[in-house]
């Protein structure tokens, strides 16, 4: 009970020291840029403790509450790799050649899928788990995004198990570009995060969204390569490259594996709009969920 106690009176005391007054003017934060850039880099350092107080609390209860706890980050690319490969065995689909042992490619994608999803719903989630706090304390919202963040990469430090025993399972060799593959990997989790912050403010206010982005993001998986290399021509070929998380997800995974980058001009420009993006998408967020928080109360 005394853990427990501390633990609270310590979030508390986070909390107030983050909470501070606002005062609403008539004119547009959108007139000064200067200012909002200053105020989103203050939120940013002042969520640091808070952030990290709310992702401890998240981890110990997705894992407390859960009987196979960490089991379930191997689980879907487990069982999708294995429901693919016997599809291809016995000819039902017929997906081409991977560069990879074609059970490893499935894994080792589904592996890099779901850490894109899983960045892409935490600010949706973030707000929507957090609408009472938010409207009624007064704190920098961008701590529950960072937290969000953080839990991104803890379940990708997990999922890195079962990357490790892919690896020793089919004998893959390890390139020296591994080293650098964690950068890729980081523009896709921002991909990802900026999708999530432009629909967060929205997804407060309506349920749809979240309906929405499961039904998407499903759609979204066929158009990336995952379970099948990227086509080299016709209609779904320029789809499936239009697409911005393909360079991303396919740069990772070749930086992983054969240390041969086959888009380089595709990475950089998906890595242009993951980071450009992330910071309109930062701004729309601060701008946005004052109004939105007086949604909420109302």
């Amino acid at each position: 009970m005394g853990a427990i106690k501390s633990k609270k009176l310590r979030s508390r005391k986070i909390l107030d020291k983050q909470t501070s007054w606002v005062v609403y003017t008539p004119k547009s934060r959108m007139k000064q840029p200067v200012q909002l850039f200053k105020e989103l880099w203050r939120n940013l350092l002042a969520s640091r403790e808070l952030a990290w107080q709310l992702l401890v609390r998240d981890i110990n209860a997705k894992y407390r509450q859960s009987l196979l706890g960490v089991v379930w980050a191997f689980i879907p690319p487990i069982i999708t790799a294995a429901g693919f490969t016997l599809a291809k065995g016995n000819g039902i689909v017929n997906v081409g050649t991977t560069d990879l042992p074609y059970p490893a490619y499935v894994m080792f994608s589904m592996t890099l899928w779901q850490t894109f999803v899983e960045a892409l719903n935490g600010p949706i989630q973030a707000v929507t788990s957090a609408k009472s706090m938010l409207a009624r304390i007064n704190f920098p919202r961008e701590a529950i995004i960072l937290s969000k963040l953080g839990e991104v990469f803890f379940n990708f430090g997990i999922k890195l198990i079962l990357i490790f025993l892919v690896f020793l399972w089919f004998k893959m060799p390890v390139t020296g570009s591994v080293i650098i593959a964690p950068v890729a990997l980081i523009h896709l989790v921002l991909l990802g995060t900026f999708f999530g912050l432009m629909l967060a403010p929205i997804s407060a206010l309506y349920k749809d969204v979240s309906m929405g982005i499961t039904l998407a993001t499903g759609f979204w998986l066929f158009l990336t390569p995952v379970v099948y290399p990227v086509p080299s021509e016709g209609l779904f070929s320029a789809i499936v490259r239009f697409n911005p998380v393909t360079p991303l997800l396919v740069t990772t995974r070749e930086l992983a594996t054969t240390g041969v980058i086959s888009d380089p001009i595709g990475f950089w420009i998906a890595s242009g709009i993951s980071l450009v993006g992330l910071v309109v998408a930062w701004i729309i967020y601060l701008v946005a969920m004052p109004y939105i928080v007086e949604r909420m109360s109302s």
